[in-house]
């Protein structure tokens, strides 16, 4: 009589395991940035929420208020709409200049020659360090009543303007900043080009087409992409845009460069409304929501995909 042998397990049991075993070994690597994702953003995002239903000022425990915080912003701050004015122009006037200086500046590095690498470099450099402090504290001396900006005018006749302390002009110094920054939008564009078909090009070289219109025909279309990511990029953080302010203008004169994580942060820090603060903080991620959503909506109509 034949003995049988012992069951083999099933295949089905055996793939299962596997699975499981796959699983906790995704997690156990993710474990370090899931941590940090909980424990650094979605806790203090939740805190932040909890704040803002709150009068709250580091000293006391939180006193619940419900959306008493929301209706001081919407009815009553003045000061809010102010900064709302600043910010919306800051990004309006930054944010295209800075695509299209960067555009310009990435045209003029595509081409292949020698020692072309190190202009790049060079013209990325601003984007590496003019978020700094020390940057901005350069940049106010530059600006100032005895700055370089002044003296260079002076040789041509021009007179001696307080750009930053003139509520005319102040704004307009921290766009330049931010314009000067555009060495990450640079590089992108860069990348960009390369992906454009050379034979594209020498297809409307032999139609006669000239440099501007292959310009507006082949260039600017094939970038609509990359123009669309660098918009939402620069826009986010340009609503976020702080350093600049707190050091070169410091809000004034009468709050014609206060922006809106300017004032976040006064109301933060200086005056410990903490409540108060996290609820104006949530109110800029819904702007920023907003405005994000709003350039993803319009861009049906202006991005063109090669498919």
């Amino acid at each position: 009589m034949a003995v049988k042998s012992e069951s083999a397990p099933k295949a089905g049991g055996g793939r299962k395991l596997n699975k499981h075993a796959e699983s906790v070994w995704g997690y156990v690597f993710i474990s370090p940035w899931l941590i940090g994702f909980l424990a650094l953003a979605l806790w203090p995002m939740l805190q932040s929420l909890y704040y803002s239903l709150n009068h709250y000022n580091l000293l006391e425990s939180p006193k619940w208020a419900g959306m008493a915080n929301y209706r001081e912003i919407f009815m009553e701050d003045q000061t809010f709409v102010q900064a709302i004015k600043v910010t919306f122009t800051y990004v309006v006037l930054s944010v295209p200049l800075k695509l299209i200086f960067a555009l310009l500046v990435a045209m003029l590095l595509y081409k292949a020659i020698r020692g072309m690498t190190l202009f790049r470099a060079i013209f990325y450099l601003p984007s590496l360090v003019g978020g700094s402090v020390a940057i901005a504290a350069i940049w106010r001396n530059l600006f100032g009543i005895d700055g370089i900006v002044n003296k260079a005018l002076s040789l041509i006749g021009i007179p001696a303007t307080d750009w930053i302390n003139l509520p005319t002009t102040s704004l307009y110094t921290l766009v330049m900043l931010a314009v000067w920054q555009f060495g990450s939008s640079m590089v992108i564009f860069l990348a960009g080009l390369k992906q454009i078909p050379k034979d594209l090009y020498e297809s409307a070289s032999v139609d006669g087409a000239s440099r501007i219109r292959t310009f507006f025909r082949i260039t600017l279309p094939m970038l609509t992409p990359i123009i669309l990511f660098n918009l939402v990029m620069q826009t986010i953080g340009s609503f976020q845009m702080f350093t600049q302010a707190f050091v070169v203008t410091q809000g004034g004169p009468i709050n014609s460069t206060l922006v809106y994580a300017l004032y976040l942060y006064q109301k933060a820090f200086a005056y410990f409304d903490m409540g108060y603060a996290s609820a104006l903080a949530w109110v800029l991620l819904i702007l920023i929501a907003l405005s994000t959503w709003i350039i993803f909506g319009s861009s049906r109509r202006w991005v063109h995909y090669e498919n």
